[in-house]
C-alpha cells in the first residue's frame, strides 16, 4: 500500500465533576480557546489510558511496556532461560544494552530515559544469549562486551513491533536507528463550552474519636470541573503499514485503537469522582488527503442554555458538512455511532446527513474494517 490514508476519530463525551488530568497545582488542566476558559485533558493522558485498555482485549505479552528498567526485565529473562545467577544475568543484560548505544541511567541497570519496547522484542534479545549464558557469565567485563557486540540486539528492537509501538511511535534521541515514527496523533481534548474550576472541600472523620473530641481528622480541597469534551485522533494507515510490515496487521491495529481510544478514560481521582462515562457520539472518517480536526466548530463556545451535547453534535455535523463542501475533499468512508436519537429531531437529521445512518459501535468498527480492507486490497 503506497497511498496516504488517514482515519480521523471524532468523539463527544460528557464527564461529570472530575479531575481527570491534573496540572502542577493539582487542579484539572485547562486551556483558553475562542477567548474562553475550557476544560482540557492532555493527549498524553488519553494515550496512556488507551494503551492500558489495549490489554483488556490483547494478551499483554503481545504488547509493549515503557520503562527505564529494561535491564532488570532483560536480566530476569536471561536468568530464567539461561539457568544462571541473577548477578551474572545482570552483567550480561548491562553489556547487551550498552551494545545498542542506549544511555545508562543513574541507577545501575536503568536506562537514562523511558524506553518503549515490545515484550516479545525483549524475548528475542534473550534468545540471543540464552544458550550461551553460562559461558558469557564467565567472561571479564571487557571480554563480555566484545562477545555481545556482534549480536543483533538493535535489530531485535527494530523489527517485530507490537501494535502500540507501531501506533504511538518511539523516540531514542541518542540512537536514531531505534526511532519509530508514530502512526497516530492525538489532540488535547477540550470542552465544547466554557468551563469553570470548582473546589470540593472535604473532611474525613476519625472513627475512633471519643465523644468529647470534636473536629475532623483531616480536611482538604480537590479542584474539579465538569465538561462535554471534544476528543480527536487520527491514524495514518500508510505509516502503520510501514511500522508493522503487513496490511492485515495494520487494519487490526486501527480497529484496536478505535475500540480502546473510544472506551478508555484517564483515571485521575477516579475513586473520588467515579467519573467513567461512555461517549455520546463517535464518528470515523477515512480520508486520502490529510487529517482534519473539527475543533473549530467550538471556537464560539456552546451556551449552556441550548443543551450542550445535542448542540455540540449539531455543530460537529455542520462543520464537517461545510468543510467537505467548501474544500471538495469527499471522504472515502464515514460512519457514526451516537445516542442522540431521543433528542431533537433536527440533531438526528443533521448527523445522518453528515455522517450517514446511526450504527451500533460494533457495526461502526465492522464498517471501518471492511472499508480499510477493501482499500488496501485494491492497492
Amino acid at each position: 500500500m503506497t497511498d496516504r490514508l488517514f482515519i480521523d476519530v471524532h468523539i463527544l463525551q460528557t464527564v461529570p465533576p472530575a479531575n481527570l488530568n491534573r496540572d502542577d497545582n493539582g487542579n484539572p488542566k485547562e486551556a483558553y480557546f475562542g477567548g474562553k476558559r475550557r476544560s482540557r485533558v492532555s493527549s498524553q493522558a488519553w494515550k496512556r489510558a488507551t494503551r492500558i485498555h489495549f490489554a483488556e482485549s490483547r494478551d499483554p505479552q503481545t504488547l509493549a511496556t515503557r520503562t527505564k528498567r529494561i535491564g532488570a526485565q532483560l536480566a530476569k529473562g536471561i536468568a530464567e532461560r539461561g539457568g544462571i545467577a541473577a548477578e551474572d544475568a545482570q552483567r550480561i543484560a548491562g553489556a547487551l544494552i550498552k551494545s545498542t548505544g542506549i544511555s545508562a541511567g543513574k541507577k545501575e541497570g536503568d536506562t537514562a530515559y523511558l524506553l518503549f519496547y515490545g515484550r516479545r522484542q525483549l524475548d528475542g534479545i534473550v534468545d540471543l544469549v540464552a544458550g550461551t549464558a553460562a559461558d558469557l557469565a564467565a567472561l571479564e567485563a571487557k571480554a563480555l562486551e566484545e562477545a555481545v557486540k556482534a549480536l543483533p540486539v538493535k535489530e531485535r528492537l527494530q523489527t517485530g513491533h507490537p501494535a502500540d509501538v507501531a501506533l504511538f511511535g518511539r523516540m531514542v534521541a541518542d540512537v536514531p536507528g531505534l526511532n519509530v515514527d508514530a502512526a497516530t496523533q492525538v489532540a488535547h481534548a477540550i470542552s465544547t463550552h466554557a468551563a469553570e474550576l470548582e473546589f470540593d472541600y472535604y473532611t474525613a472523620v476519625d472513627d475512633e474519636n471519643t465523644t468529647d473530641e470534636t473536629g475532623a481528622g483531616m480536611i482538604g480541597t480537590i479542584g474539579f470541573n465538569s465538561a462535554t469534551l471534544y476528543r480527536y485522533a487520527t491514524v495514518g494507515l500508510h505509516q502503520l503499514r510501514d511500522n508493522l510490515g503487513d496490511d492485515k496487521a495494520a487494519v487490526d491495529a486501527v480497529n484496536l485503537f478505535v475500540d480502546s481510544f473510544t472506551r478508555s478514560i484517564p483515571t485521575g481521582y477516579g475513586n473520588s469522582f467515579a467519573h467513567r462515562t461512555r461517549p455520546s457520539l463517535v464518528a470515523v472518517v477515512v480520508r486520502a488527503d490529510q487529517p482534519v480536526n473539527l475543533v473549530s466548530a467550538y471556537e464560539n463556545p456552546v451556551p449552556a442554555s441550548q443543551g450542550i451535547v445535542a448542540e455540540s453534535a449539531r455543530r460537529l455535523a455542520a462543520e464537517f458538512a461545510t468543510a467537505t463542501e467548501q474544500w471538495g475533499d469527499t471522504p472515502i468512508h464515514v460512519g457514526i455511532c451516537h445516542t442522540l436519537d431521543a433528542g431533537p429531531e433536527e440533531t438526528g437529521r443533521k448527523l445522518t446527513e453528515a455522517f450517514g445512518a446511526n450504527r451500533t459501535f460494533a457495526e461502526l468498527r465492522d464498517g471501518l474494517r471492511t472499508a480499510l480492507t477493501e482499500r488496501v486490497n485494491d492497492n
